[in-house]
């Protein structure tokens, strides 16, 4: 059984899907950490999807990237500087392959972020809950789910100093 081509089709195409799904999910962290509302909305269906982040709102995929636009573009009118600085980690992944078009996922979020406007650190773990469709023969999100489970808000000293270099996403070779 172990040699049967079919079966072996069907693990390969399982696994490519897996594969497929998470990388998706990481594109759409890193484009929240780069600040970059066009990839993360590249990341969702192009119609019929659903957001819901709890405290940030429930809307689609287009609405959400307009309130990631307002937040994470914000910039300090006196210096220039990224008024929130966001870092998203995206573990254990747990995906289920529903059939050729459709998977189910979970993730755990890690996530850190320095408000300077507000000067505090806030430190957040919580879950995603996600559907995903193949939409044009890529795996995209559909649905995205996401509820914190614990938060620690807390100011940033005087002694503090928040470095943001300006350009540090790497070239692609």
């Amino acid at each position: 059984m172990a040699d049967d081509p079919t079966a072996l089709a069907a693990r390969l195409a399982h696994l490519e899907a897996v594969a497929a799904i998470e990388a998706v999910k990481h594109r759409y962290f890193r484009a929240c950490d780069a600040k970059d509302p066009a990839a993360f909305r590249s990341c969702f269906v192009a119609t019929g999807s659903v957001l819901d982040y709890g405290e940030l709102g429930s809307t689609d995929a287009d609405g959400m990237a307009a309130v990631f636009e307002r937040i994470a573009l914000e910039r300090d009118p006196g210096d220039g500087r990224h008024v929130v600085l966001d870092m998203h980690h995206g573990v254990h992944p747990d995906i289920q392959v529903v059939d050729d078009d459709h998977a189910t996922g979970a993730w755990t979020l890690r996530f850190r972020q320095v408000d300077l406007a507000q000067g505090t650190e806030r430190v957040l773990s919580g879950e995603y809950a996600d559907e995903y469709r193949r939409e044009d023969g890529a795996w995209k999100i559909a649905s995205c789910v996401f509820r914190a489970q614990w938060s620690i808000t807390r100011p940033l000293g005087a002694d503090v100093v928040v470095h943001e270099v300006a350009d540090a996403q790497p070239k692609s070779a």
